[in-house]
């Protein structure tokens, strides 16, 4: 049984092997054993395979695979043995029991989903579209968040695993959608993900029983938990959870079917599935799906925003307000079905480009893509015969169930809709907006409904078991595992049906924040990455969505190249649409758009970026070369007798010289210098290895470092008084020629991203002596940074840190901090210095030095900055 670090170790070997892996067949399949179907030569991430997983993982899933609650007796089964999704909780009255069985559901959904997973290479194997991380990502990463977050909230006061906590802890949002860099590295195995879930479920499970917190007097004094409790953060992990249960069903539907198998107590496929043996490859309508009618609509007045006191957990981007004025339009009775979008196909609209967006027309040139994504063809290309996939089967066409597609595709359909129709009204077909999804849900369960009493907001009262039934009944919270006929389902009293549930609906708004819009601290980057005008709403959720998504408050968001168990319905108004846009226009010109938005932000950057001045520039060249000014007579510190603090002077070079003064190991003679300002450690460093990797986020600093490497002899002005200066040469310290600055490789970079740039940045490799001087508490993610130290430094390396733990919410995240804050249940101080050794320790590091360090930075002739650091090593066992 191979380990994840054994796979490493052997990746070099085996990555110009070709092994007897993928011989394609004349009809595409795989004729040799090991890999699956479409692979005819060694890929990197092939080197997850073989670790000794694939047998226990091909047999169905007994109890064993279950690290929580086994779904027979979990809640939410029913008395078949099927698992649903139980209610959203009401955070009103928490008591720790109904915590631990909402967690038990979440967590046992989750497990069961990835029962589905036959063998060991879908964990490994990236996506077709290679634009998420692959399933074994994801099996890690819902249980590092419930680490991470409690931990954010005070709740934990250490990690279970730091390795797997930072490997885990960042998903993938892809920026565009030709992004295929990710993926290939060495994963742990399945195994090793096993014992750590088994380990997070034991975790969370003695928080919710024991923390203090929660305390309700054996359920007799439930607990109100709201978004200032600690417990907020175990909320989160919930939703969170199910968000991904939700994305990675999308996943496994996309997976070779050959290398999924139905979970046990998975819920049924819609029952509409068994009305025919066959279905017709000729849809007709009013046969094979319903005739879809425009029906029109009154406008209204729409106000968005869930209260602050609604009691169930939601999203930061679900908060605030904003009220919308939405005309009178028509929008059809049904969602698009797969009989209506084959007529599209059928005539060619994957073919025309007048149909299509000019980001929409380059993805479908890219994906060569000429029907939607799950219909599977039956017959010769051209025939358009076809079947349909589900998650976990391929299954006869059901061509009244919606269509899946992007929003390209949605808007695709609309121009040609238009084309064949004309205008109905002054304004072209298009897809709905958030406002309007609002105005035709049913009345009973709308956003006004619920605002009045939380129980009109269905999903906190039903389970996935009772959903469809009842007069306002919907395929939501996992009732069914796939989709139902659009018909299926009464109507909302505006006349249309599906309005929740089914599929999610692509909208023309683009993700965006209400007025008052605040981020929450313990998941602070949740919502505004995407708030860039390059994610489309999607609205009423899909019969994967439970908890939150369910809910009549989600606010929801997918690149328009995304499938999500979307579809979409068709609109008309004689008015623009009532959207949030966030750039003029929609993603028609995202790409002109994109450029222009990214001139803009770099233009921002370059002005508003406080290490990018030219006074900045001139303060740190002072800092790092000190004897610079001795030709023009100017001193670094003014001289005022014994009292002078020379003893801050050369501030650099004594972090240099600390390092080489605590023996590093001599692997390969190569050091780090991680966030190297203008140079003065990195000279300093070359003169005793023999190759020193130096960065800084500045490109100004870089710039100048480089300036002085290539021989040029810079100058900078070191201020006197008021407007007065005098320019002085750089002078460098004694030994610094041209031969040592030439073992120096400079670049611009990003401390937050060293562990990108082992695996993606040529010849940066690893090292035997790391600095990190005055940094840490300048990162917007110090763990990020500290969690790739292991990955970097020899055995017997040393890495030097020297902080003034100075935190700035303007530099870090209060969440980000290590230290400087009071536990928020026992109010003890939480002090950095103790943060970095347990994060040290636990990252494979001994403490082998700490002194405290001054330094001094010129403002004037009579003003300066006198700083005391903290000076520590760490030496990697």
């Amino acid at each position: 049984n191979k380990s994840s670090g054994a796979a490493f170790r052997d990746q070099c070997e085996e990555d110009h092997e070709v092994g007897s892996y993928t011989v394609m067949d004349a009809g595409g399949s795989s004729s040799v054993e090991g890999i699956s179907v479409g692979r005819s030569h060694r890929e990197a991430w092939m080197v997850n395979l073989g670790r000794g997983d694939d047998e226990w993982l091909k047999r169905p899933r007994d109890v064993h695979w279950f690290t929580g609650k086994a779904p027979s007796v979990c809640p939410g089964v029913d008395d078949e043995g099927v698992l649903r999704s139980l209610p959203l909780p009401n955070l009103s009255k928490v008591t720790r029991q109904s915590a631990k069985e909402y967690f038990d559901n979440s967590w046992t959904l989750f497990e069961e989903l990835f029962a589905g997973l036959k063998g060991e290479e879908p964990f490994y194997r990236p996506p077709v579209h290679g634009l998420r991380h692959p399933q074994i990502f994801y099996y890690g990463h819902t249980p590092c968040l419930y680490i991470n977050k409690l931990r954010v909230a005070g709740v934990l006061t250490k990690p279970v695993n730091p390795y797997f906590e930072s490997i885990f802890e960042v998903g993938v949002d892809e920026m565009l959608w030709d992004d295929m860099h990710k993926n290939d590295m060495v994963w742990p195995t399945v195994s090793e993900v096993y014992e750590y879930r088994k380990d997070v479920y034991d975790t969370v499970v003695e928080a919710i029983m024991t923390h203090p917190s929660l305390e309700d007097n054996g359920g007799k004094e439930p607990v109100v938990v709201n978004q200032e409790h600690p417990m907020w953060a175990l909320f989160m992990g919930f939703e969170h959870e199910r968000i991904h249960l939700e994305t990675s069903s999308v996943l496994f539907r996309e997976t070779p079917i050959e290398l999924v198998q139905r979970p046990e107590c998975w819920p049924p496929l819609h029952p509409s599935i068994g009305e025919y043996s066959t279905k017709t490859t000729q849809p007709l309508e009013g046969v094979d799906y319903p005739k879809n009618s425009m029906v029109p609509v009154e406008g209204r007045a729409v106000h968005l925003g869930k209260p602050l006191d609604f009691p169930s957990y939601g999203w930061d981007n679900e908060y605030g307000e904003r009220t919308v004025e939405v005309p009178n339009f028509q929008a059809s009775k049904y969602m698009i079905t797969n009989g209506e979008f084959w007529q599209f196909v059928a005539e060619g609209g994957y073919r025309n480009k007048e149909y299509w967006c000019d980001d929409g027309w380059t993805w479908r040139q890219y994906r060569n893509m000429k029907w939607p994504f799950f219909w599977k063809p039956l017959g010769p290309q051209g025939s358009h015969e076809y079947g349909l996939r589900t998650i976990f089967e391929e299954i006869p066409m059901q061509w009244d169930w919606p269509v899946d597609c992007t929003y390209y595709e949605s808007k695709a359909y609309c121009r040609w809709k238009t084309s064949k129709d004309g205008l109905l009204m002054s304004k072209p077909y298009r897809v709905l907006t958030e406002a309007e999804h609002q105005i035709i849900r049913h009345s009973e369960h709308n956003l006004d409904s619920a605002r009045s009493s939380s129980s009109a907001d269905k999903v906190m009262t039903t389970s996935g078991m009772d959903f469809p039934l009842g007069e306002t009944g919907a395929n939501l919270n996992m009732a069914y595992s796939s989709h139902n006929p659009v018909d299926f389902f009464n109507p909302s009293q505006t006349g249309h049906n599906d309005t929740v549930g089914n599929a999610w609906e692509w909208t023309e708004d683009h993700f965006n924040p209400l007025k008052n819009f605040e981020a929450h601290h313990v998941y602070d980057d949740f919502s505004t990455p995407c708030f860039d005008g390059k994610h489309s709403m999607i609205v009423g959720g899909s019969f994967m969505s439970t908890g939150d998504e369910a809910s009549v408050f989600a606010r929801f968001h997918f690149r328009p190249h995304f499938l999500q168990h979307s579809g979409f319905r068709l609109v008309v108004s004689d008015e623009d649409a009532p959207a949030t846009h966030l750039y003029h226009g929609s993603f028609a010109g995202q790409a002109a758009a994109r450029d222009e938005t990214s001139v803009d932000e770099a233009n921002d950057t370059k002005t508003n970026n406080v290490y990018e001045s030219d006074s900045l520039l001139s303060m740190y060249l002072g800092l790092h070369f000190p004897l610079s000014g001795a030709n023009e007579e100017v001193d670094p510190i003014l001289n005022h007798g014994t009292n002078t603090p020379n003893h801050g002077l050369r501030f650099p070079q004594r972090v240099a010289a600390l390092l080489c003064s605590l023996k590093p190991a001599r692997t390969n003679n190569r050091v780090l210098d991680v966030g190297c300002a203008v140079g003065g450690s990195s000279f300093e460093l070359a003169k005793s290895f023999d190759h020193v990797e130096a960065f800084d986020f500045s490109g100004n600093f870089v710039a100048a470092a480089k300036r002085m490497q290539s021989g040029e002899q810079l100058t900078f002005q070191i201020p006197i008084e008021g407007d007065i200066y005098e320019e002085v040469s750089v002078v460098q310290e004694p030994g610094v020629d041209a031969t040592v600055m030439n073992k120096i490789h400079f670049f611009q970079g990003d401390a937050c991203s060293l562990s990108e740039y082992t695996e993606t940045k040529e010849g940066f490799g690893t090292f035997d002596g790391v600095i990190l001087s005055n940094l840490l508490c300048r990162l917007p993610d110090p763990m990020r940074c500290l969690a790739a130290m292991p990955q970097l430094v020899n055995e017997g390396g040393v890495v030097v840190m020297v902080t003034p733990f100075t935190w700035l919410e303007e530099f870090t995240p209060r969440s980000k901090w290590l230290g400087g804050f009071h536990d928020p249940v026992s109010q003890e101080p939480m002090y950095s210095k103790d943060k970095l050794k347990e994060i040290m320790e636990e990252l494979g590091f001994d403490k082998i030095h700490e002194e405290q360090m001054p330094l001094v930075i010129r403002e004037h002739r009579r003003k300066y900055q006198y700083i005391i650091s903290e000076a520590t090593g760490w030496r990697k066992k």
